[in-house]
């Protein structure tokens, strides 16, 4: 089997998993939860032989010969309609900016399954939802082509929408349908710009019809577009026109599933009602989707908007706004779920700034922040999910002392926590540090950049009050007593994997940030090289 059939593996695996669930009896619950279980191992050891036949050396971004494991085949080719020819492609690949987060969701995904054993209402529905989100998100990560890429993006939206809405807590329906209607609006903004760069595109210059593509890395090359088209880079007089409103079109889109200020107001109502593991995927895989998608879409698709210093100051502010913004909130719940999805929002606020620096050092810190919020956050969740599971409550005011009644438990706690406020030798750190440095390099965003570090300040401030008030001291609520044992197996089995990864990256980030290395470099070269590529095209068509 060839590394390229893996990555098709990799994505539909699931799907295959989910169809075997609904051929099962649903009192079959052991047998299903086993087949869930044993689709994210597979999964797990997929992602682990592809990262071991990675070349890091090659950039991929707009280079179709250097994205690796590629399957690209016709998916429908209509020649010569009224709207032209029609083309779409399957096609997969993988670069440095993909592989981190493929390795990120087939571990996310297999500690999330294995947090699902307390699930027992409707067992079978709720394995076949979680095993076909799992396949949306990793066919949005490996996808090439747009129109491939927009149906993985809108598959998740549907298992989500029903995971929140019917295994949830007491507003489920409310924080689902407010999920939805958000993510479904991003989506509406997302096809129209999809759309437009389609009926722009042609890449068949000078043939009687015109073949336009959905394929993202030749809709990165300006000689792809009809000269004077909709949103061609080539428009006369070098003026950004549309191509501004396109960016902002996927901008927004992508910044609903980040979420950024002011497109957060779904994700705490959603992490509160949704079960522990669709928190952990939500918070571990789905929040980056968004800046995933920024950095592959729209700064490679428009690099000569990206690079204007408006927008770099503009995602700087927002970044900004959002560390600050939701650290004070986080400090403010009192509710402990809460309290960590306000911190996801601080967090990836981060990841906006490290974006807005447009520079190799500001993008691997954004990437490697992106990976290590989603193994420190679904860590955090899990602890959150542990003690919900024995006292059904996540009040911090009734909680203390629970480093005296879990000790093993605390210790996981300590960890965690001191990882999400950027302890030097855990994960968290490095990739702040890069942020804030990448960010410190660019002069127009340097205030903004000067004043999100009271961010860190902020996040050491509600972390450490949540473990002064939660686990110190003693126990408020006595008749939890003796409803508040340590940690089981699975549970061991699920938090120590991610410890390892925290405290490995810690000491040696060398792993993921040289896998990224090569793609990161590769995109800040092209962006600084926009002008004179659009510069060329101009005269190689005039």
């Amino acid at each position: 089997m060839n590394n390229s059939t893996l990555l098709i593996l990799i994505t539909f695996l699931p799907l295959l998993g989910m169809l075997g669930i609904l051929a099962l009896p649903k009192n079959s619950v052991s047998v299903i939860r086993m087949v869930g279980l044993a689709v994210t191992v597979i999964q797990l050891v997929i992602s682990a032989v592809l990262w071991s036949s990675f070349n890091p050396a090659l950039g991929g971004i707009n280079d179709p010969n250097s994205f690796q494991f590629v399957t690209k085949t016709v998916w429908l080719d209509l020649p010569a309609t009224m709207l032209g020819n029609i083309h779409i492609d399957f096609f997969l690949g993988v670069d440095g900016l993909s592989m981190p987060m493929i390795l990120l969701t087939a571990l996310v995904m297999l500690v999330a399954t294995a947090s699902s054993w307390s699930i027992s209402k409707n067992v079978k529905g709720y394995f076949a939802l979680l095993l076909l989100l799992n396949t949306g998100v990793m066919g949005t990560f490996v996808s090439l082509d747009f129109f491939l890429f927009y149906v993985f993006w809108e598959l998740m939206l549907l298992p989500m929408y029903f995971l929140i809405g019917i295994w949830g807590g007491p507003r489920r329906e409310y924080a689902a349908i407010k999920f939805f209607l958000y993510t479904l609006a991003g989506s509406v903004f997302m096809l129209l710009a999809i759309i437009g760069l389609y009926y722009s595109s042609n890449v068949t210059p000078g043939a009687v019809t015109p073949t336009h593509t959905f394929d993202m890395l030749a809709l990165m090359n300006p000689l792809n577009y009809t000269p004077g088209g909709l949103l061609s880079p080539l428009a006369a007089g070098g003026g950004l026109g549309l191509r501004f409103w396109a960016f902002l079109a996927l901008f927004v889109g992508f910044a609903i599933k980040v979420p950024m200020f002011p497109f957060h107001t779904w994700l705490p109502d959603a992490h509160v009602e949704a079960p522990t593991a669709i928190s952990v995927i939500l918070a571990g895989v789905l929040l980056k989707l968004g800046t995933y998608g920024m950095m592959r879409i729209c700064f490679s698709i428009f690099p000569d908007v990206a690079m204007t210093p408006a927008i770099m100051e503009s995602i700087a502010i927002f970044g900004f706004i959002g560390i600050v913004y939701g650290a004070l909130c986080a400090m403010a719940q009192k509710d402990m779920k809460k309290l960590i999805a306000y911190s996801s929002v601080s967090h990836m606020g981060y990841v906006l700034l490290g974006l807005a620096s447009m520079n190799a050092i500001g993008f691997s810190g954004a990437v490697f922040q992106m990976f290590n919020h989603g193994t420190i956050t679904a860590m955090l969740f899990l602890l959150v999910g542990v003690v919900y599971d024995r006292v059904h409550d996540r009040t911090i005011a009734k909680f203390g002392g629970l480093a005296n009644i879990m000790p093993g438990y605390f210790f996981i706690v300590m960890i965690a926590f001191f990882a999400a406020l950027g302890l030097p030798g855990l994960s968290g750190w490095w990739s702040e540090s890069f942020v804030f440095i990448g960010a410190f390099r660019n002069g127009t965003i340097r205030i903004w950049t000067i004043l999100s570090l009271a961010g860190v300040v902020l996040g050491a401030a509600y972390m450490l009050w949540l473990l002064q008030r939660a686990f110190l001291g003693t126990l408020k609520t006595r008749e939890w007593e003796n409803h508040l044992p340590d940690l089981t197996k699975r549970e061991w089995a699920m938090l120590v994997p991610l410890v390892l990864i925290v405290v490995g990256l810690g000491v040696w980030p060398h792993p993921v940030l040289n896998m990224m290395n090569g793609s990161v470099n590769a995109l800040v070269v092209f962006l600084q090289n926009h002008a004179v590529n659009t510069s060329t095209a101009l005269n190689v068509l005039h």
